[in-house]
């Protein structure tokens, strides 16, 4: 004996057992699953032997929920009633934009759409004054003028040079609603141009043409030109109340000329004021002295503009007097003369 156990003979030791007798038994490859479960206790879980597949849910905060195959739908969220108070301000935030939406109509309907309107109606009463100035005349210029005209008819042309060269409307006959839609309007118991006592003319400040617009830009001695079918008339601005102050200095001006502070009765004729509506004897004979005594005939010729003050309101009106300073009658045989102070700037 050599001192070694002798080797046992029978069943071999299971730690000593061949490595191949651990190998798992497979199934037939159409066997069910349930082989392996059932075997399961016996066999020993192969290590490399699938797990069975659990179903995964999807984590809460999924919001595609793409591992739910039948997503619940949500619940309804509640419908909070709103207070009354909350009813009223949104009603009344409803109808201010709608009165807003309203009044921004009305103010491109005044502005720009009657402004279209006038010019076509300014168009056709100025071609057919045009036309009725060109029919023949007779030797004696005063005889041909004509001195009545029916509403809305044109009756003569007014220039402005400082307010651009371009600057020219035929006046209508009557200041009613109508009339100042065409044009500006020519008080109808006021003078006639070129006549003694005051030719007194309305107009539109905006919308409608806006004839007016821009008077307030106007200045002493700054010339207002009448045209009629026979003559050319010169008016002239007055001084201004701030003017007549200072007047030596400022009359140096040469458009100055014939111009000067108004005294006596014509006193409170001014270049430029503001009265109210129920002013009217702004365009009175003797413009703000309706009392006067002065003959008809040896008052002085002068102008009136008026219109509404300030824009965007008919609460006051803005009032321009003038003196007429020059008359040129018109040359038949030359109609394209026209007086040099159409070609003053302001």
């Amino acid at each position: 004996m050599n001192g070694r156990p002798a080797p046992q003979r029978g069943r071999p030791h299971p730690a000593e057992a061949p490595t191949e007798l651990l190998q798992p038994v497979h199934p037939a490859e159409d066997e069910p699953t349930e082989f392996i479960r059932a075997h399961r206790g016996s066999l020993g879980a192969p290590r490399y032997a699938d797990p069975e597949t659990e179903r995964i849910e999807p984590p809460p905060d999924d919001p595609e929920n793409e591992f739910d195959d039948e997503p619940e739908e949500d619940a309804p969220k509640p419908v909070r009633k709103a207070s009354t108070g909350a009813v009223i301000v949104r009603s009344i935030g409803e109808a201010m934009v709608t009165l807003g939406i309203v009044v921004l109509l009305f103010v491109v309907y005044e502005v720009w759409v009657t402004d279209l309107m006038s010019a076509e109606k300014q168009e056709d009463v100025t071609v057919a004054l045009d036309e009725q100035w060109q029919q023949p005349t007779v030797a004696d210029p005063q005889r041909q003028q004509k001195f009545e005209f029916a509403d809305g008819e044109g009756m003569a042309k007014l220039y402005i040079p400082a307010l651009g060269e371009d600057y020219h409307f035929t006046v209508v006959e009557g200041t009613s609603v109508e009339d100042l839609e065409t044009g500006p309007g020519h008080y109808k118991k006021s003078a006639l141009p070129g006549q003694p006592g005051n030719f007194a003319v309305a107009g539109h400040r905006v919308g409608k043409g806006a004839p007016f617009n821009d008077l307030d830009l106007l200045n002493a001695c700054d010339a207002m030109v009448v045209e009629t079918q026979s003559t050319w008339y010169v008016y002239r601005m007055l001084p201004t109340t701030d003017d007549a102050k200072n007047w030596a200095a400022k009359s140096t001006n040469p458009h100055c000329a014939g111009v000067a502070p108004q005294t006596g009765e014509y006193a409170r004729a001014v270049g430029r004021q503001i009265v109210t509506p129920a002013q009217s004897e702004v365009v009175a004979p003797v413009p703000g002295n309706p009392a006067a005594k002065t003959p008809a005939e040896q008052r002085q010729k002068m102008i009136t503009l008026t219109t509404c003050h300030p824009k965007f309101s008919n609460r006051q009106r803005m009032i321009l007097h003038g003196v007429l300073v020059r008359e040129q009658a018109k040359n038949p045989a030359d109609l394209a003369a026209v007086p040099a102070e159409l070609r003053e700037t302001g």
